[in-house]
């Protein structure tokens, strides 16, 4: 039992990707009818001042009605960033030479609808159901 007083989920079928300080949880669980769904959990490993840590998990519970669709459009926006962007990582994390500046340019290329949706966006998160 969980701290909640429910028992817990039995995962089905599991893949782990870790991803520096974020690792990545695949799980396919049973529904109570006995059907399957996929639930997608980010953790991000965070360290306080006091050199203890604590994660942060955010989860996506996705049900076989909505994989078609998902698998499409999550395809679609990967096949786009891969043919704007190609696949070499440009960030600070990832290259030691990185200069924001040099990419400045390309958030011209967003709308400020879309720039003040970003930067309005609300990080929740959400109890374990």
């Amino acid at each position: 039992m969980s701290d909640h007083g429910m028992m817990e989920k039995e995962e089905i079928f599991s893949k782990v990707l870790r991803a520096g300080r974020r690792t990545y949880f695949f799980d396919v669980r049973a529904t109570k009818a006995g059907d399957y769904y996929l639930t997608i959990t980010e953790s991000k490993k965070f360290t306080n001042d006091d050199g203890s840590f604590h994660y942060k998990k955010h989860k996506i519970y996705l049900y076989k009605e909505d994989f078609s669709e998902f698998n499409e459009i999550l395809k679609e926006m990967i096949d786009y960033v891969i043919d704007v962007k190609g696949d070499e990582v440009i960030s600070e994390r990832h290259q030691k030479d990185f200069k924001k500046e040099e990419y400045d340019a390309a958030d011209e290329d967003l709308d400020s609808e879309t720039v003040k949706s970003a930067e309005s966006f609300t990080d929740i998160n959400f109890e374990d159901i």
